[in-house]
């Protein structure tokens, strides 16, 4: 990924919060030198290994599990806020641009055969996501249809090896700027756009 040195992001706190956040990421392998992507939702493990691990599971019907023995590694992006920035929020002239996080995690994926390894991965995820629910769902399904339905997904982990994180936030503008654009941000009505400006606040916080 391209990374201009200036939204270059090395916070792992910041870094860990994005992922926790927008945890439904892509997943790109290449067999043969074609791309294959599934969109999936993952648990990422910060303080696991050196890097951290990723988590997660696909159907088995889902081709891409079988890529894993043979390629070194795959790679997981994961998307945060993003927003259109207009230069007529500038002091200074400026040209139309746009604001987002993104994150790359490239790692060598292992897949979970212990089925009961398997089963704390799904009521982790489960867990994780019903969480903030009234009445959270129990994943208290038992004997054989317990059997089945994980029979029908593959579980996988992925050791991070390396991370490229870019947080394109109007770094390379005046501070006067970078409040403006957090000012209009925080005024739009369009959820996404507002994490944006929240997002933007956390980075600059010592400036603002």
């Amino acid at each position: 990924m391209y990374i201009p040195e200036h939204f270059k992001e090395t916070n792992s706190e910041r870094i860990s919060s994005l992922i926790e956040s927008n945890s439904f990421g892509v997943l790109v392998t290449a067999p043969d030198g074609v791309p294959f992507v599934s969109h999936l939702p993952f648990v990422f493990d910060h303080a696991a290994g050196s890097k951290g691990k990723l988590l997660g599971h696909m159907a088995r019907a889902n081709p891409q599990w079988q890529h894993f023995s043979s390629c070194g590694e795959v790679l997981a992006v994961f998307q945060g806020p993003h927003a259109y920035v207009s230069p007529s929020w500038y002091s200074s002239p400026g040209v139309p641009t746009w604001n987002y996080a993104v994150i790359h995690l490239r790692g060598k994926p292992r897949l979970i055969e212990s089925k009961s390894e398997l089963e704390t991965l799904v009521e982790r995820l489960t867990n994780i996501h019903e969480s903030h629910m009234p009445n959270p769902w129990q994943p208290n399904l038992a004997g054989e249809q317990r059997t089945r339905l994980l029979s029908m997904i593959v579980g996988f982990e992925i050791e991070v090896t390396d991370i490229q994180a870019k947080f394109k936030l109007s770094q390379n503008r005046p501070p006067e700027d970078q409040q403006s654009v957090v000012e209009k941000l925080s005024e739009s009505s369009n959820q996404i756009e507002a994490a944006v400006a929240e997002l933007m606040s956390r980075v600059f916080h010592a400036k603002f």
